[in-house]
């Protein structure tokens, strides 16, 4: 094919913009990713898309031409922007690209071939509703063509075009692309997608493009362009139920409040009722705003403003809806989530959540098993890292509004964040509630805290004493419950050993266990402060995020942590255990001050230094200061 003269961009953009503009704003638009093994030809294809869709500019065209050969250029080129992705010939990257032909507008993504890419592929194809999958026709069908394929169905992507590429390699044989045809289409099996085809082409030459290609006489199919042209769009009104997440509150003066959004489902117009989640609150749209201009109604995927004709609580992160909304509530939900750190997902760690535009805290509670991305079977989960994919409950800190992702991309997807660094760990979606949040209520008590405080005579608090090893955390707290129980006072004494020969004994050393651990004495010791008890608690707890997380499950004056600060030698030379001479040996994993951390508290109420008090004096000291506080 000659490159003559069709470089150019349409030259109605450059004849009058504002014409061009209006028209291609009211095409309707397609975002497709194109996917595949590495060196199957995306970043060509998506090139050459590009090309012949008329899309590039004349100065960009000259600079991606062979300089050895002015008749070839390297589409390539205009896809491949990182310097990486240039050195080394591949993707790394999620790329998005946009283009028009005469009846629509295109976003296409490009996403990266290698495994290790993973989390780039499925922040792709999180964003598409068509899958372009190229298959280099010298190879056919390779374990990354599955992976990608079976990814995509994953995420709930139901329309695929395979293309097969580099047929001018292969003298463009029939014969290979149906071999290939009949490969992918039992990798297809059971899973329901709405449509499939296939085409042969050359991303090099330009075959079957936008011109059926003379050296295909056998294909009797549609061009690529037209096949993209022609594909089905995904419903937007599949879900009619107006929703929009609000993003920010604008109060320019105390005469104006609008809530501003981007429609997730439906459509509103002036008049509506709606309701406000998730308080329940109900009012009526007053105004449509979209810039300066008013609407009377707007539609899914709109960004705009709404004001109300009363005035309700409404604020970022709330749902807007319609009055008659199914829209639920829940705070327990199964999700899919891809691990998007080298650091492991801790089961019981908190982290936070991004759902919509609210962000809560909450817990990954359980991962029940990993998803082997090649098959879609499920085996057991063992560490959850970088690039892996699990089926996993979680649970947030209060109910929030939701949809299953299948329905609502915006309200049935989150990513996960490290409370520390404010990384993203993980992306997810949620297949469904476990309706926990909407069926276990409170149970209101007779007998209150206070009822429970007159009998005792006494103010409750959890002393937490924390420290490695062999500190003297047990010796201290035996005292001190003995000074407590000889002044009359009610107490309880929970002892690290003695806990894991019975509530925690299913529970091991690895930090998703300690962490387990921990969170299971918190909850205890909640439980009996609320009986009005004095607990007093004697846990190596090495971690500062899980002595903070009991400490907000009591009130602030509840929980006194102490600090047994003793130099690591000091406490090898005691132990009485001999669990540091088997920890050395490497008998024992996992041991704190060996092979795994401790976090020194930053800001604890007592400090003890052991090398200058005795353990009789430590006691005395936390006794002191109970009385003073409480």
């Amino acid at each position: 094919m000659s490159l003559e003269n069709n470089y150019f961009v349409d030259p109605k953009i450059s004849s009058n913009i504002s014409e061009y503009l209006e028209e291609y704003q009211n095409k309707d638009l397609l975002k497709f990713i194109s996917c595949g093994s590495v060196d199957d030809g995306k970043s060509t294809l998506i090139g050459r898309l590009l090309f012949e869709s008329k899309q590039i500019f004349d100065d960009h065209f000259f600079d991606i031409k062979d300089k050895n050969n002015p008749s070839k250029i390297d589409f390539s080129l205009l896809v491949d922007g990182l310097s990486a992705e240039r050195e080394q010939g591949i993707t790394i990257d999620v790329a998005y690209r946009f283009f028009s032909t005469s009846n629509r507008r295109f976003i296409v993504i490009d996403a990266p071939g290698h495994e290790q890419y993973t989390r780039n592929m499925f922040t792709g194809a999180s964003n598409a509703e068509l899958s372009l999958i190229l298959i280099d026709a010298k190879n056919g069908v390779l374990p990354q063509t599955r992976r990608h394929f079976l990814l995509c169905s994953l995420l709930g992507i139901k329309k695929f075009i395979v293309a097969i590429n580099k047929m001018d390699l292969v003298n463009y044989s029939q014969e290979i692309f149906k071999d290939i045809v009949s490969d992918f289409k039992s990798l297809v099996g059971d899973i329901e997608i709405e449509s499939l085809e296939f085409i042969p082409i050359s991303g090099t030459e330009g075959d079957n493009f936008n011109v059926i290609s003379a050296s295909t006489p056998w294909y009797t199919g549609k061009t690529l362009i037209s096949l993209l042209e022609t594909a089905k769009l995904d419903d937007v009104n599949k879900d009619k139920n107006f929703s929009m997440p609000v993003q920010w509150v604008n109060r320019p003066d105390h005469t104006f409040r609008g809530y501003l959004g981007r429609i997730s489902s439906g459509s509103i117009k002036v008049g509506d009722e709606i309701k406000i989640l998730p308080s329940g609150s109900t009012t009526k749209i007053k105004e449509i705003l979209l810039s300066k201009n008013n609407k009377n109604i707007a539609n899914k995927y709109e960004s705009i403003t709404l004001t109300f004709d009363t005035e309700v609580d409404c604020s970022r992160g709330d749902v807007i809806v319609n009055k008659a909304s199914p829209l639920q509530m829940s705070d327990i939900f199964d999700t899919t989530i891809i691990w998007l750190t080298s650091e492991k997902l801790l089961i019981g760690r908190e982290y936070f959540f991004k759902i919509g535009t609210s962000i809560l805290k909450g817990k990954i509670s359980k991962v029940k098993n990993q998803i082997d991305i090649n098959t879609l079977s499920n085996k057991q989960a063992k560490n959850i890292g970088l690039n892996d994919i699990c089926s996993a409950e979680i649970i947030l800190d209060r109910n929030i509004p939701f949809s299953e992702y299948k329905i609502n991309k915006e309200l049935g997807g989150f990513i996960v964040i490290d409370k520390l660094n404010n990384n993203t760990v993980g992306a997810g979606l949620i297949n469904f509630s476990l309706f926990r949040g909407g069926n276990i209520f409170e149970h209101k008590q007779n007998i209150s805290k206070v009822n429970r405080a007159e009998i005792k005579q006494q103010e409750p608090c959890l002393i937490w004493l924390t420290g490695i090893s062999g500190a003297g955390k047990s010796t201290i707290a035996n005292i001190l419950e003995s000074k407590l129980h000889n002044d009359n006072y009610h107490t309880y004494l929970l002892d690290g050993d003695n806990v894991r020969l019975g509530l925690n004994k299913n529970l091991g050393f690895t930090e998703t266990d300690r962490i387990e651990n921990i969170r299971r004495i918190g909850e205890v010791s909640k439980l009996m402060i609320d009986a009005r008890l004095i607990v007093i608690s004697a846990f190596i707890s090495p971690f500062i995020e899980d002595r903070d997380m009991v400490r907000k499950l009591l009130n602030n004056h509840e929980f006194i942590e102490v600090f047994v600060d003793t130099d690591l030698e000091v406490a090898e030379e005691r132990d009485v255990k001999g669990l540091y001479a088997k920890a050395r040996k490497g008998l024992i994993k996992n041991f704190t001050g060996i092979d795994s951390p401790y976090e020194i508290p930053k800001n604890p109420e007592i400090h003890i230094k052991t090398s200058n008090m005795s353990a009789e004096e430590a006691a005395q000291k936390i006794y002191e200061y109970i009385f003073s506080k409480l």
